[in-house]
């Protein structure tokens, strides 16, 4: 078995979510005063790859405690559309079945290539990656259900489509600014009569709204060897493993891909 890291990694140089607290570390003990080093960390729990629980968004939901990892783990595919998409690019679950084949009960990880703008990367466009990400028509919602898929995954900072966020929407100096450039991106490439159409009110953060209260939960923020081809497509085996956080909305994972030698 060979084991492939799909992980991006955090410190406190990892973009954070707008408005979120962004990753915070410093050394409290130090090997020449303390005879060892010891860190302190302050973060929240939505950067870098992470795993979100039903908590998330559903007040009682369960929490990352309660997702056995033999839950997190199992048969699955990582399918590779990076080929296909651009800034603010949609696509479909027809998409995704023509590519691979997904069978019910898999896990499934998607590669848009969006990973290649995170910062860590040569090519790290921070407001490319966090605004201008592509995302999912709101029918994956219902077919991710009908297929049983309970875990799923993006190389993006979100499951959802830019539109259907906060992005730009936030409250502060600014905001109203980049929910502007990002409106009107989206206008010039679909069409601005089809804007409302694609991007229903109800669409809005609909992939944890829609999702959550059926325990369908996914990860955020996947890297690592997540574009390399020659897991893509096939059938694998995939996990995120997060820690055993007892009441957590959401936690920090190692996300990874096992393949057979």
């Amino acid at each position: 078995m060979k084991i492939y890291d799909l992980s991006q990694p955090l410190n406190a140089d990892a973009s954070f979510w707008p408005f979120y607290p962004p990753f915070e570390v410093k050394y409290i003990k130090r090997k020449s005063e303390h005879g060892v080093n010891a860190q302190y960390i302050m973060t929240s729990n939505h950067m870098g790859t992470h795993l979100d629980a039903p908590r998330h968004f559903v007040t009682n939901g369960k929490t990352i405690d309660q997702l056995p990892l033999d839950w997190l783990y199992g048969p699955g595919v990582i399918v590779d559309i990076s080929d296909q998409l651009d800034d603010l690019d949609v696509f479909t679950p027809e998409m995704l079945e023509a590519k691979a084949d997904i069978k019910n009960g898999d896990i499934l990880f998607i590669h848009t290539g969006w990973h290649k703008y995170s910062f860590f990367s040569p090519d790290g466009d921070e407001e490319r990656y966090i605004q201008r990400h592509p995302g999912p028509h709101h029918s994956i919602c219902e077919w991710l259900l009908d297929k049983k898929i309970h875990l799923w995954g993006v190389d993006m900072i979100s499951t959802d489509h830019p539109m259907n966020l906060p992005i730009g929407r936030f409250l502060g100096k600014g905001g109203l600014e980049h929910w502007a450039k990002v409106r009107a991106k989206v206008e010039a490439k679909f069409g601005a009569d089809k804007v409302d159409e694609m991007f229903p009110n109800e669409a809005y953060q609909l992939t944890h709204n829609a999702l959550f209260p059926y325990d369908c939960v996914h990860v955020e923020n996947l890297g690592g060897e997540i574009g390399n081809p020659a897991l893509h497509n096939k059938r694998i085996v995939l996990g995120a493993f997060p820690w055993n956080f007892k009441g957590g909305e959401a936690a920090f994972c190692r996300a990874a891909a096992f393949t057979e030698e």
